[in-house]
């Protein structure tokens, strides 16, 4: 008798797990709380699959061997709970798929800076000719290119949620860009939760493996005394010193290993403090991957961005829109806030995760000419902000938003959506966020 497979949420992930389980012949069911989109139930019927929207049934899914968890669903969702009193193994979709393929795995993780440096990792492969497929939080989910591609190299962005079911998962790669708080909701408000969860990227790697870090993240210096990796290190930093073997030195980008490596640091595509970290994860990675100088120094300098980050949304009589929806935690914001160049009306609001907004108290003070907050329940905003004598202003839709913006910004100026927040009070996602800001700044 084959193994029953039971898979909660079908959206990307969930329905990728579907179709790969269901090509390695197991019964499969999947089951989602919310509605499933179209284009989902197409696949989930096309490989004859059956499926639930709307309901969970339990006699349908606690009968289960393995059940493939949503990186969406809490462990305190009442169905996770009745599945562990069971003592129904639960695993993450990245870690079914890796089951099923002998590809070279290259994982990014870090609470800011992943989607950028898994993008420009892909891009560099990509220039260079390797057979490669983009995974996990963006692109294809990696079941569904397992199950229908035949690539040598994957290049995938982990979550801490996605890392949390991963058990015996291994990169050959692993890459952790920073750890600051964020999603402190999904782990109890206990900071270390998050930052275990963040170095489980660490699991399974052995000698013949990299790890790929930021050296100057004390949360990451700390954590590495209390683990025995075994993989080659490779620290980068921004300043050429401790053991740091990628870094940034009069105004030259330089890799000393595997391979030495260096380029100006104008020529760089990508411009800001956090950008150089991106570009000097990305190029050691790239170059551990055998990629060479040529197409290294033609990647970092041909990478066009990632939307909804630092994206350029337009200048409406010298005023100009930097679209950053992607900034759903304080630390990401301090980075954009950092990068700016001109007086800035902020956008901030949301859904708060737990947020200390202190870290960017200094940068409002120095940078801001306006506060404009965008959300359902903006009290603790008000309670951080009030006292800075800035102008502010609430609003509960995007149009409203960047009219008021608008009207405090002045000809030189800027107006950064960087929200702090998650998106879900008032929009479908960051993204929904980050396009209807866009949309609005076109009709200005």
């Amino acid at each position: 008798m084959s193994k029953r497979i039971v898979i909660l949420g079908a959206a990307e992930s969930g329905a990728g797990a579907a179709v790969l389980a269901k090509k390695q012949g197991f019964e499969v069911f999947v089951s989602d709380l919310a509605e499933i989109k179209d284009k989902y139930k197409k696949l989930l019927d096309d490989h004859h699959i059956e499926w639930e929207e709307k309901q969970h049934t339990e006699e349908k899914i606690l009968n289960a061997d393995e059940i493939i968890k949503s990186p969406g669903i809490p462990d305190k969702a009442p169905m996770i709970q009745k599945v562990r009193q069971k003592g129904i193994h639960v695993i993450s979709e990245i870690e079914f798929a890796g089951r099923y393929t002998d590809a070279k795995m290259i994982c990014i993780t870090g609470s800011n800076g992943k989607t950028t440096t898994t993008s420009l990792i892909y891009h560099i492969l990509k220039e260079a000719g390797y057979n490669v497929g983009l995974a996990g939080n963006i692109g294809s989910s990696l079941a569904l290119q397992v199950a229908e591609c035949s690539f040598d190299y994957y290049v995938i962005e982990l979550s801490s949620f996605q890392l949390d079911n991963m058990y015996d998962f291994k990169a050959d790669i692993a890459i952790l860009m920073n750890i600051t708080p964020d999603h402190l909701d999904r782990y109890d408000f206990k900071m270390q939760n998050y930052v275990d969860a963040k170095m489980r990227i660490t699991q399974n790697l052995t000698e013949n493996d990299a790890f790929v870090f930021w050296n100057d993240d004390p949360v990451i210096k700390r954590e590495l005394e209390k683990y025995d990796i075994k993989a080659q290190l490779y620290p980068f930093s921004e300043f050429h010193e401790d053991d740091a073997i990628a870094y940034a030195e009069e105004q030259e980008y330089i890799i000393e290993k595997p391979t030495p490596f260096n380029m100006e640091l104008e020529e760089l595509a990508l411009r800001g403090k956090h950008n150089l970290y991106n570009s000097l994860a990305a190029g050691i990675t790239a170059n551990i991957a055998g990629v060479t100088n040529e197409f290294i120094r033609k990647g970092l300098s041909s990478f066009g961005g990632v939307e909804h980050r630092l994206e350029k949304a337009g200048k409406v009589r010298g005023v100009e829109f930097v679209n950053d929806s992607k900034a759903t935690n304080v630390n990401a914001c301090w980075y954009a806030l950092e990068s700016m160049r001109k007086p800035t009306v902020l956008i901030l609001g949301g859904v708060d995760k737990g947020n200390d907004y202190s870290e960017i108290y200094d940068l409002v003070r120095e940078k801001c000419i306006g506060l404009v907050f965008l959300g359902v329940d903006n009290k603790k905003l008000h309670e951080c902000f009030d006292s800075f004598g800035i102008p502010i202003a609430d609003v509960q839709s995007m149009k409203d938003c960047v009219d008021e913006c608008y009207k405090m910004a002045e000809p030189g100026s800027c107006v950064l959506l960087s929200p702090c927040c998650a998106s879900f009070d008032l929009f479908k996602n960051m993204e929904d966020r980050g396009e209807q800001f866009k949309e609005c700044v076109k009709h200005l």
